[in-house]
């Protein structure tokens, strides 16, 4: 037996001894017979960011075999809104790599995400896991690399405050039990995270602490490993559809929301981006960051106005997006500052074996750290669409080998101070920001959206229809006409409670 997939915390993974990306229909069949599955559910993200779901009960071996073939149709036009009802049909195929057993169900039931395909049979264009996937291949096609990525899931718990052991306003950090109220309920969301094949890094509670109304607040953080773009849209996928489930069993709301009220800390996406090649870190030479891995710092430079779109999609989001925080507003890069848009955190660089120097009994090890070092982008919240997300970064970061000047763009947007001190305002001044607004952001997009529709990465229906939504929120002064509003605020808040 393969002791490294028998450890594996998906059912399926340690019953069949094979990697989820070797899973075959035969695999699936003989797992759903082997181990008493019941159900079958196919699951999809539609327009409004959240997985939908289609249950099948299996009567016989017939019928899994047909729909594991076959998929089924579904009604395109209550899924999209660029679909018309007057020919809305779609197929969903299963992916049989994404299977995994509902850690929910009371029926045995295994779940797999599925692919959307056109009444031709071919893949939908302006699918979210299509226009990642298409984002991926260009990205390969253009730098010879694989891109990476993996997200630092945010979000809030709210339950009724008992006055118990209070924690301190806006000090949650890492705070342990029990002044943390929810580390037994975000490390049990970890584990069924991981059973349905997520690959979970580390969870912790963080800064956002606070009583509002009769309620705690407490903010926690699930942070993931850096896998293929694609399987790390999926898992964050799965990872709220879980957390908020858990939440929902056990009398507690959840929500990923970018801004709960002013003056607290908001809740951010944050995206840890690598780029590999034969196996290795493309993202350092010789112990400093490459220059691969600043044309691709470039890239996002250049296109981190337009990102925006695909990664602060409501209102509150540019609440969260305001000066002098620690969410970004300039467009700037800098090592291990978060006052920046894109920071290259701490990276194992250091020649000591530190493990060694903190148990004196453990021999030199070494161990490759420069497989440890990513990049990361810091404007994107829970409200994010995630497959547009990780395509849209994926674009920036190929945009950047294809511009001419993508190394003296890096240089100049390099930044190792804190930008808002009083010093540095004139190099604050000569920054471009980010938009204040959701029609700001549609502005960016449709000035840049040419770089996001080369290579047919996003289809012009998706991006026309991204810039449609966002100028409906009419919100171009909304930021200002609430300011010292708490009540409205508030109200806002609530609107955009279960946003992404």
């Amino acid at each position: 037996m393969n002791q490294e997939l028998s450890m594996n915390a998906n059912l399926v993974v340690a019953s069949l001894q094979k990697p989820a990306s070797e899973f075959t229909k035969a695999d699936i069949i003989g797992f759903i017979r082997q181990n008493g599955i019941r159900m079958v559910n196919f699951m999809y993200p539609a327009g409004d960011g959240r997985l939908k779901t289609l249950n099948f009960v299996i009567t016989n071996e017939a019928y899994l075999e047909a729909i594991l073939t076959c998929g089924e149709r579904v009604d395109g036009s209550s899924l999209f809104s660029f679909i018309e009802a007057g020919s809305s049909d779609l197929y969903v195929i299963p992916r049989f790599c994404t299977a995994f057993v509902d850690p929910f169900a009371e029926i045995p039931t295994l779940s797999m995400l599925c692919s959307f395909f056109n009444k031709d049979g071919e893949p939908l264009e302006s699918a979210p896991e299509y226009t990642l996937r298409k984002a991926c291949r260009a990205f390969t096609d253009v730098t010879g690399m694989e891109f990476q990525a993996m997200g630092e899931l945010e979000y809030y718990v709210v339950a009724p405050d008992t006055g118990m052991y209070e924690a301190t306003d806006q000090r949650g950090y890492h705070e342990s039990g029990p002044y943390a109220k929810f580390n037994e309920f975000r490390t049990q969301c970890m584990a069924y995270i991981a059973q349905t094949g997520g690959q979970i890094k580390y969870g912790h509670s963080e800064v956002g602490n606070f009583t509002l109304d009769g309620c705690v607040y407490e903010q926690n953080e699930i942070e993931f490993l850096p896998v293929p773009a694609e399987q790390a849209a999926d898992q964050l996928m799965i990872a709220k559809w879980v957390i908020r489930n858990l939440g929902y069993k056990l009398g507690y709301n959840v929500t990923f929301a970018p801004k709960i009220t002013v003056g607290k800390a908001g809740s951010g996406l944050h995206i840890h981006m690598r780029m590999m090649k034969d196996g290795q870190n493309q993202m350092l030479h010789d112990g400093v960051l490459s220059a691969a891995a600043r044309k691709a710092i470039a890239g996002m430079m250049e296109l981190a106005p337009s990102i925006t779109a695909f990664g602060n999609t409501n209102p509150t989001s540019y609440f969260r997006l305001v000066p002098h925080q620690e969410a970004p507003t300039n467009v700037c890069w800098g090592d291990r500052n978060r006052s920046v848009l894109v920071r290259v955190p701490l990276g194992w660089t250091a020649k000591t074996d530190m493990c060694a120097l903190a148990n004196p009994l453990e021999g030199q090890n070494h161990f490759d750290t420069t497989q440890k070092q990513t990049v990361e982008m810091r404007s994107p919240d829970g409200s994010a669409d995630l497959y547009q997300l990780l395509a849209g970064l994926a674009v920036a970061c190929r945009h950047g080998f294809e511009m001419s000047d993508a190394l003296e763009v890096a240089e100049k947007t390099y930044v190792n101070v804190n930008i808002h001190q009083k010093e540095n305002a004139d190099r604050l001044e000569a920054l471009a920001q980010l938009p204040d607004s959701c029609a700001a952001s549609a502005d960016c997009l449709q000035r840049q959206r040419a770089v996001f529709e080369q290579y047919n990465v996003f289809s012009p229906a998706m991006i026309d229809g991204i810039i449609t939504r966002l100028r409906s929120y009419d919100d171009r002064t909304l930021r200002a006409d609430l300011e010292g509003k708490q009540d409205a605020m508030l109200a806002l808040v609530k609107k955009y409670f279960h946003c992404g």
